[in-house]
């Protein structure tokens, strides 16, 4: 079993958060998930970070329950979930290194930086060739000052950046320090728009404001259309719980009877 950042109850006495990978036999004591536990957890696209942790809650009916490191709703991929006593460590899973792979399109911007909002602008892109891209891409690696986008859950004064955004509105960001060890990207077709990418960056990275970066860069504009994590620290994706499979084991080891769920944003969609 994998050691994970030990829970500090005394002076003299460290205990461990349970860490049970995706497919391994649950904890079946209430005690034993209040004392901590992490469940490494692959996040479906349209759920929000909070929805996870919320299913998460009722499933193992644990009041405490936290994630180290927000997903936006659009991408998937490995959320580290931690449950009782193991909240006392998220920010030792924040900390560590995040790998992801997606897609960027090239020639177009949106107000998110997205696919979540529609296309506000163009740019011509097909003079582009892939050493283009390459040289753009390493110029943003090592590091760097970044601002958060205006759509991101960040508070600034009381309130959520994007519900400014989403009124119109801009709100003054301090730019923060991040690190980028890798940027890798793979255009197999140049006359498709569509760019793969493969990040490997500190916390508090925002990969689509890198993607946005790449772009205006190279004089063009760009967004993204998909975002997986793939690993945060030595913890892989391919270890990850889905959580259909979650609750099924959840049932089985008689700790909920929770029914299949889908969040009402996305039933009503």
């Amino acid at each position: 079993m994998r050691r994970v950042p030990a829970l500090q109850c005394s002076a003299s006495r460290a205990i461990e958060p349970r860490m049970v990978p995706g497919g391994t036999k649950l904890p079946p004591q209430m005690d034993d998930w209040q004392r901590g536990v992490v469940l490494l957890v692959d996040k479906p696209s349209g759920w929000t970070s909070f929805d996870v942790c919320a299913r998460v809650r009722r499933l193992v009916r644990v009041k405490k329950v936290g994630h180290a490191g927000t997903l936006d709703p659009m991408a998937t991929g490995l959320l580290v979930v931690c449950v009782g006593k193991a909240t006392k460590q998220v920010d030792s899973y924040q900390a560590m290194e995040k790998e992801y792979t997606g897609t960027l399109r090239l020639g177009q911007a949106t107000a998110s930086l997205d696919k979540e909002e529609p296309v506000c602008e163009e740019m011509p892109w097909k003079h582009l060739k892939l050493s283009d891209l390459q040289e753009a891409a390493a110029k943003l690696t090592g590091s760097q000052m970044q601002k958060p986008p205006m759509f991101s859950a960040l508070s600034v004064n009381g309130q959520k950046l994007y519900t400014a955004a989403r009124k119109g509105l801009e709100v003054e960001r301090k730019a923060r320090s991040i690190l980028v060890n890798q940027f890798d990207v793979y255009w197999e077709d140049p006359a498709q728009q569509d760019v793969d990418f493969r990040v490997i960056c500190s916390k508090g990275t925002y990969v689509r404001v890198l993607a946005d970066d790449l772009g205006r860069n190279l004089g063009t504009r760009a967004h993204l259309v998909a975002l997986r994590r793939e690993r945060i620290g030595d913890f892989h994706v391919n270890q990850a719980w889905d959580l259909k499979n979650l609750a099924d084991a959840c049932r089985a080891a008689g700790i909920s009877d929770e029914g299949d769920y889908v969040p009402k944003r996305l039933r009503d969609e």
